[in-house]
């Protein structure tokens, strides 16, 4: 029924007025009146229905919840009349007054119970432990494996308790306590009477004399006994196993092996302990092959009689300890090395204060590991990656030995240099070490160089990375630092006392740094720096010193982020600076760095490479000094226009003013073709020539006029010192073929050819070198020449071309015509 609109609220109207002014809008809208109403009421039905469901769910749900209201009033009741129940019996039970002082007295009841409820379990796992214990023992003798049962569950309870002890907050300590005694006695006990019998059974068998007494009844025995030991040890295997940080440690000693080993542990004491004759400190390769042979006499019994059992027994116990039974002759050597650790650990301490015998100590040790390696192929782990580090190791870094053994290598090595550059020969050159084309070092580069590889020798055998880094570091290269601040201080010694003060103040002995004596204090600088780095260049090459490049440049990328040392205490910036910088810049670059570059010597052979160029560069200006002094006297002559024709035609002999120059330059470079290589005395020989060819050129050529007689004795004299040069040569390493300094200087040879010329049209043209030779031809005339070379730039070309000259320019052909007397005037 619609309501009124008298009865409608403000709001209410307001709303039927915006509906209506927006459905009738128009006069149009009006014929739609009636679907509008339809509407209206329909929309009315709907809204009346739904009011009429919201009323039925409102009714559902005040029932609900009343019901739900008087289900938790009869829940309570029910709680109070059971609390009061509970209240009432409790102090029936008690005898308590109050319910609270009933509940205190119920709590102590209950905690009294859990207490007797624990008790009541350590004494079953007590009476257990103690009924496992006394059955093993019972049946130790008749029925061993039936015993080693029972050991093996008293052992899992005991270690079962000692892994629940940190969760329970070391709860029961005793108990804990007393039944891993009680484990560890009983296998004491067990492996007492198992030894004894293994023992029993190893004397019939006449163990260890070298005639053995094995048939197959003591056979049986044997392997029995041996068995009995392995399954009694096997449990601690496990567990040894199960620990992840043991994987890849050295195994315990098999107890089998315990046994057989004692009689050849007393035998090792007896002889090497007390006053023995073979026990002395300065021979400790006695105990150390006394050792070797016990394992080559040996190794080979338990290679065929126990490794067939540890065969059966790696299947039996799977791949996890399955590493243990691996090899017998193995095991037998881990059974043997505690024998020697004990020996070095007495041994250490009484030679310590020693450092001859403490390093010869050394040097034994590391030879007895090579043999064992070598010989037995010796791996306690097979599934390492890595090879046995030796009882070398053991001593070194275990027992902290190293830093001891490596400051007295380093003594005795920095010792025996001293002795090798304090011996009055250590300076001279040393003609007879190496080939006759290679440069020639001193005797003490030699020697130093026998001395770095003997050290070398030394600490290859070592395991360690980071020891063997040490010694290369602190021993190798610094004596390569010493032995370089020696060369380079005689070098610096040479400057100054060529320097103008130095020759004031030298006075008499300004001879022995003058002339040969002058060349042999460079010699010997430049040839033991030369030797040097070539040594380090093929060590750089060598198998074990690329290794060790490899392994730390290895190490260099795996400590990118810079946390961590490479070698010891030495940082990446320490190593390169003492090895080679391409270290840091391999450790700045990315992980994909190639090792290849650089070498371990990279910043010594540099500083010996910077040293031998220098001292070369020295010993050039040197030379060429000596010999532009040799040449002032000739190039005062100034006779060359005034010179007589000669008719003979015999060779000219040299003129007497260039005598000083022949004779420097024969006795110098004789003696440099015997102390250098064919490579820098060709190279310093080439300077030289330049220089002399500079001298003439500017001091004589281009200052005198020449007759065809003065230079005809010109071009001898030329002739005349590359033939003295020739021949220096020819006697040294630098085998010189004739003629060969002739075409050092082609310019000037070039030049002699124009100042040579004759002024006889009709005549033949000397050669003035074996170069300017042309069989069956006729050379053009002094004035055909002129005529042509002065012509213009293109006629000269021309000329010069058919003279064979090919250095000289237009110009500077027609400045050496000019020197012609006959032109020129």
């Amino acid at each position: 029924m619609a309501t009124p609109a008298s009865a409608l609220s403000s709001h209410e109207r307001t709303r039927v007025e915006d509906y209506l002014n927006d459905k009738l809008q128009v006069s149009a809208d009006l014929e739609s009146l009636d679907s509008l109403l339809s509407s209206l009421r329909a929309q009315h039905e709907l809204q009346r229905k739904q009011l009429a469901e919201a009323h039925e769910a409102l009714s559902n749900a005040t029932k609900a919840s009343n019901d739900h209201a008087e289900a938790t009033r009869k829940q309570a009741e029910a709680f109070n009349e059971q609390q009061a129940d509970i209240d009432r019996r409790l102090k029936e039970l008690t005898g308590s007054d109050s319910s609270d002082e009933a509940a205190k007295r119920f709590e102590a009841s209950i905690e009294k119970l859990r207490r007797l409820e624990i008790s009541r379990g350590y004494m079953t796992l007590l009476k257990e432990a103690e009924d496992l214990s006394k059955d093993a023992l019972n049946n130790i003798k008749d029925q061993p494996r039936t015993a080693i049962q029972s050991y093996t569950r008293l052992r899992n309870i005991a270690q079962s308790l000692r892994d629940a002890q940190p969760a329970a907050e070391g709860a029961a300590p005793h108990l804990v306590d007393y039944v891993g005694k009680l484990s560890s006695a009983l296998r004491e006990q067990m492996k007492s009477d198992f030894a004894q019998r293994l023992q029993g059974t190893m004397e019939q068998m006449k163990w260890p004399s070298k005639d053995l007494h094995f048939p197959e009844d003591i056979q049986a025995q044997w392997r029995e006994n041996v068995e009995l030991l392995l399954d009694l040890q096997k449990p601690e295997l496990k567990s040894h196993a199960s620990v992840p940080k043991n994987h890849g440690a050295e195994p315990p000693v098999l107890l089998p092996l315990e046994v057989m080993v004692h009689p050849l542990e007393l035998r090792f004491k007896y002889h090497f302990s007390g006053d023995k004759p073979t026990n002395r400190l300065d021979k400790p390769e006695y105990f150390l092959a006394h050792v070797m042979d016990l394992i080559n006499n040996f190794g080979g019994f338990f290679a065929s009689f126990l490794q067939p059992i540890f065969d059966q027994e790696a299947q039996n116990v799977g791949t996890d300890m399955g590493w243990n039974f691996y090899n017998a002759s193995h095991a037998y050597i881990t059974a043997l090395l505690p024998v020697l650790t004990h020996k070095i650990a007495t041994f250490l301490p009484q030679i310590s204060n020693h450092p001859q015998l403490l390093s010869h100590f050394m040097h034994e040790l590391m030879n007895f590991d090579n043999e064992v390696r070598e010989s037995w192929n010796y791996l306690p782990d097979p599934y390492s990656t890595e090879d046995w580090r030796g009882m070398t190791w053991e001593v070194l870094t275990k027992q902290g030995w190293f830093d001891r053994w490596l400051q007295i290598e380093k003594e005795f090595a920095l010792a025996r240099y001293k002795e090798i550059v304090d011996t009055p020969d250590s300076g001279h050159i040393d003609y007879e070490g190496v080939d006759l084309t290679s440069t020639k070092p001193t005797k003490a580069a030699i020697r130093v160089n026998d001395l770095l590889e003997t050290i070398t020798e030394r600490y290859q055998p070592l395991s360690s990375f980071s020891q063997k880094l040490r010694f290369l570091i602190d021993i190798q290269i610094t004596i390569f630092d010493q032995f370089h601040e020696r060369l380079h201080s005689a070098l610096e010694a040479y400057l100054a006392m060529t320097s103008a003060i130095g020759r004031t103040v030298q006075g008499a002995d300004a001879a022995s740094i003058e002339g040969v004596a002058g060349l042999e204090r460079l010699c010997r600088v430049f040839g033991s720096a030369e030797y040097l780095e070539k040594k380090m260049e093929d060590w750089s090459n060598e198998v074990f010193f690329v290794e060790l490049w490899t392994e730390l440049q290895d190490r260099v990328r795996q400590n990118k982020d810079g946390g961590k040392n490479v070698a010891g205490t030495m940082s990446i910036a320490d190593v390169a600076s003492r090895t080679s910088q391409a270290v840091n810049n391999n450790h700045d670059r990315s992980t994909g760095a190639s090792s290849s570059e650089g070498a371990l010597f990279d910043e010594t052979a540099s500083a010996y490479r910077r040293l031998r160029l220098r001292s070369e560069s020295i010993i050039t200006s040197t030379l060429t000094s000596n010999v532009r002094s040799a040449l002032k006297p000739y190039s005062r002559v100034s006779t060359w226009a005034s010179i007589a024709t000669s008719n003979t035609t015999a060779p000219l002999p040299p003129t007497s003013d260039l005598a000083p120059a022949m004779r420097t330059l024969s006795t110098e470079i004789t003696f440099l073709s015997r102390a250098l290589g064919v490579a820098p005395l060709r190279r310093i020989i080439r300077q030289v020539l330049l220089a002399i060819q500079t001298y003439l050129w500017s001091n004589v050529l281009t200052r005198n006029t020449f007759s065809a007689s003065g230079a005809a004795q010109f071009i001898s004299d030329v002739e005349h010192l590359c033939s003295v040069v020739d021949a220096a040569l020819g006697s040294g390493a630098g085998q010189a073929t004739a003629g060969s300094s002739i075409k050092s200087i082609n310019k000037l040879a070039e030049s002699l050819i124009l100042l040579g010329l004759e002024n006889s049209a009709d005549a033949k043209t000397t050669a003035t070198t074996e170069d300017s030779e042309v069989d069956g031809d006729t050379r053009p005339g002094l004035w055909e020449v002129e005529k042509r070379l002065f012509k213009d730039n293109e006629s000269a070309r021309v000329v010069l071309a058919e003279l064979g000259i090919e250095s000289l320019t237009e110009a500077e052909a027609r400045s050496v015509l000019e020197r012609r007397a006959e032109i020129g005037n």
